[in-house]
This record gives C-alpha cells, sequence and structure tokens, in this order.
C-alpha cells in the first residue's frame, strides 16, 4: 500500500483566502478533492473548492467533518487555533505539525526557537508586562516594538526611538505580549521558500528580494541581486531551520542583508507566502503545487527558475468606483494576472498580484515599475 496520498482523495486546508484558493486550485488541477474550513460566507478558496465548511476554525463539527472526510490536512496561515490543528494530527496526517505553528504564531518564541537552532535574528527584547520596561533598553534603541501574535503586513508595528515611547505604545496595544527589535541598517531584504517532505526531501525556491511599502509586501525581484554567497548562505540557513523544526510542508524564510552581507532571519511563516508568488509562472512547480506534494507525502518537485521574474502586489488602493484597466496588463504577452477573487477592496488588502518574465530581472522590473504606475 502506497504510503502517499493519491487522487482523488479529499485534501482539507484551514483558512480560504488567497493562499487557499491558490492551493485549491493546484489541488484540482492534480485530480484532488478539497474541503475548506473558513468561517467567510464569501471566502475565495471556499468558491472554489469541492466542499467549504463555513464554520470557526475550532468548531468540533467541522473539524470532525476534516478528519471524517479528509486525507491530510494543512492551513493558509499561522494564527489558526494550534489547539485545532492538535485535534486534527491525533487522526490524520496535518502538515505542517502543530508545534510548527504555534512556533510561528508567537514572535518570542519564534526568535528564541531560531537563535537556539544556531541562527542569528536582530537583537531583541520581550516585553511581556510594565516591568519589563525597567530593564536596560538603550542597546534596542530606536527599535520597532512589534505584538507577539496576530501581527502582519505592518500592523501591530510600531517604531520607537525611546523608552517612553516603547512605553506608550506597548499601551496603545493593550499591554499584549510584545518584542522590541532593534533597528538596523539593512542592504536589502530576502526571502527563501524551503519545501521539506522529509529528512532527505528538502529543498529551496530562488531566492527573492523584497520591496516594502507601508508595511506590506509591494515587489519581489528574483533571482534576488544580491552576491552568489549570501544567496546560498540564506539557502543553507532556511534549510538548517527547517532541518531544526522537523518541518513537514511548505516553509517560508524572510532575511534582513546587512551592509557587508550578513544575514539575520527577520520571520518565518509555516506555508506559502507572498514573496513565491512568482513561482505560479516563473519556477518549473509553484510553491501550491508543493503544498500539495509534501501534504499528500511526496517528494518536492523540481524548483529550477525558468525565467527571471517579478511579482507586484495589487492591493485594493488602486480600485476606485470600478474595475482597474486589467488591459494595461493582459495586453503585455509577458504578464500573468492573478486574481483573488474577493468580492470588495478596500486600502491595503490584497486583491491580487501580477508576474513579469523576462530574460534578465532589470528588464522585468523597469516594465513591471511602469506597469504599477500606470495601473495607479
Amino acid at each position: 500500500m502506497s504510503r502517499h496520498i493519491l487522487p482523488t482523495a479529499m485534501l482539507g486546508i484551514l483558512g480560504g483566502g488567497q493562499l487557499g484558493r491558490m492551493f485549491t486550485m493546484s489541488a484540482l488541477s492534480m485530480g484532488y478533492r478539497v474541503t475548506v474550513l473558513d468561517p467567510d460566507t464569501e471566502s475565495p478558496a471556499g468558491a472554489l473548492a469541492d466542499v467549504h465548511l463555513c464554520a470557526a476554525y475550532d468548531d468540533p463539527d467541522a473539524l470532525q467533518q476534516l478528519v471524517d472526510t479528509c486525507a491530510a490536512v494543512t492551513t493558509e496561515f499561522e494564527n489558526v487555533p494550534a489547539e485545532s490543528m492538535a485535534f486534527l494530527e491525533r487522526h490524520i496526517r496535518v502538515s505542517p505539525s502543530s508545534n510548527s505553528v504555534a512556533i510561528a504564531q508567537d514572535r518570542i518564541r519564534e526568535k528564541k526557537f531560531i537563535s537556539s537552532s544556531g541562527l542569528k535574528v536582530a537583537p531583541f527584547l520581550a516585553i511581556e508586562n510594565l516591568q519589563d520596561f525597567d530593564q536596560a533598553l538603550s542597546d534596542h534603541l530606536p527599535g520597532i516594538l512589534k505584538i507577539a501574535r496576530l501581527g502582519y503586513d505592518g500592523k501591530g508595528q510600531v517604531h520607537v526611538n525611546c523608552r517612553e515611547e516603547a512605553k506608550t505604545a506597548f499601551l496603545g496595544l493593550g499591554c499584549k505580549p510584545c518584542v522590541l527589535e532593534r533597528k538596523l541598517e539593512l542592504q536589502t531584504e530576502i526571502s527563501v521558500i524551503v519545501t521539506r517532505t522529509g529528512a532527505a526531501q528538502s529543498v529551496c525556491f530562488p531566492v527573492a528580494e523584497n520591496r516594502h511599502a507601508g508595511g506590506i509586501l509591494d515587489i519581489s525581484i528574483v533571482p534576488a541581486r544580491v552576491d552568489n554567497k549570501v544567496a546560498e548562505q540564506a539557502r543553507q540557513m532556511a534549510l538548517q531551520l527547517a532541518e531544526s523544526m522537523d518541518y513537514a510542508g511548505v516553509l517560508a524564510i524572510e532575511f534582513f542583508v546587512l551592509e557587508g552581507g550578513e544575514l539575520l532571519i527577520n520571520e518565518i511563516a509555516p506555508r506559502p507566502h507572498n514573496s513565491g508568488h512568482y513561482s505560479l509562472n516563473a519556477t518549473q512547480v509553484s510553491q501550491f503545487d508543493q503544498q500539495v506534494r509534501t501534504l499528500c507525502g511526496l517528494p518536492p518537485g523540481d524548483t529550477r527558475l525558468l525565467s527571471p521574474a517579478v511579482m507586484v502586489n495589487l492591493l485594493g488602493d488602486i480600485w476606485g468606483d470600478e474595475e482597474p484597466s486589467w488591459d494595461i496588463l493582459l495586453s503585455q504577452p509577458n504578464v500573468h494576472l492573478h486574481l483573488y477573487g474577493k468580492k470588495s477592496a478596500r486600502v491595503g488588502r490584497k486583491m491580487g498580484h501580477f508576474n513579469v518574465l523576462a530574460e534578465e530581472a532589470g528588464i522585468a522590473l523597469k516594465q513591471a515599475l511602469e506597469l504599477q504606475r500606470r495601473l495607479k
């Protein structure tokens, strides 16, 4: 009997946003069936899946239905209750594990785990109560106070210059546990997507160079325009971390590149990542294909880069009274548009992205920036 889960098995996913939608599309194209658990009646993934369980992520009946009908379950985001993952993995295959999700849910635990794995992070302090402000903060100021749980896309982050500002920010965040991270002079930011099925089955996607705007990823450039030694070190650090976690699934690792090429791990995500969306068009397999493969116990696919690429996020900011003029993108033969099926646009909401493929990353970037300007 095969240890692999094969079509036409039912696969489950917790979360039905754009990442869940793209996972669903990959799974369906391979011949699997998909059940999405998401409380949103207008879930982008639920609209495509065979079954949409419209319920809370900790709903006992919905979780039991996943156990009864699915061969394996994954997640599209790290803030799903780890307890739900733990319940599921007592009965069926779950990837990533509840322990991996729990590590990534909490910045304090995440940074301590990364450090214990022998890998470098930015200097930080755990701030869990007002008494923690009595400790020496000078080595971490000016800095960024980041809420430990539920922060994403720049939310729950405050730039602070002194102890008083840090304390005020902590109060403004509801006195919830935070990390105070020292501001660093960065050369750039990069990310690596790792796919790991088991000890001898780990591969990396090409390294992406990332630009942010307002705390949200704006553009990813592939291959990253960094020294080959830096790119290789990032890949090795990513593989080392995945090994330390005994990870199974798709894992995204974001890095700070300091002047001089020193690498620090910024944060991790136990799932496909926005900076890996270029893989939908520019690599042999996509990160979502890999998510399906690892969930089903299959070896990772080939991640070779077929073409340099630039990914540009499309936020709700460019929606007015009507849809943006997609002809600007679709009239270009080397541009691929991906919309996420969300019914309402709002400022800062990720509505889609487009990928530009070209012979060189610089050529793709120039075209991508011009198309982005025209859309705005």
